[in-house]
């Protein structure tokens, strides 16, 4: 059974930081590119940012690029976002996702369509 289980959400004023985790289960992690994406009330869930299979390849919306970042740790099989400069457009419920393929391509990333999904996680930014 694939589990995507994602932690370290909660509520941050406008300009600080939090660092999402997802531990992954039941999947060869190594073998999958990873991802993050978000949605917020009202709106469609949206890419935020992938990283290939061992990490070397990275894609991010334009929206967050300078500061957010994603990195794996294929040892404990977890990856995580480093999210700092909050703003209240990044509140939203953040869920980690897993593709079974290598994508090295940003462009590519940007358009994956995910073999798995977690269960999300809220991250709310007050201003």
């Amino acid at each position: 059974q694939v589990q995507l289980v994602e932690s370290g959400g909660g509520l941050v004023q406008a300009g600080g930081s939090l660092r999402l985790s997802c531990a992954a289960s039941g999947i060869t992690f190594s073998q999958n590119t990873m991802a993050w994406f978000r949605q917020a009330p009202g709106k469609e869930r949206e890419f935020v940012a992938a990283i290939s299979r061992g990490g070397a390849y990275t894609g991010y919306a334009d929206s967050v690029k300078g500061r957010l970042a994603i990195s794996r740790d294929n040892a404990k099989n977890t990856v995580y976002l480093q999210m700092n400069s909050l703003k209240p457009e990044d509140t939203a419920v953040y869920y980690c996702a897993a593709r079974a393929l290598q994508i090295t391509s940003a462009q590519t990333m940007r358009a994956m369509n995910p073999d798995y999904w977690g269960q999300g996680t809220q991250v709310t930014v007050s201003s």
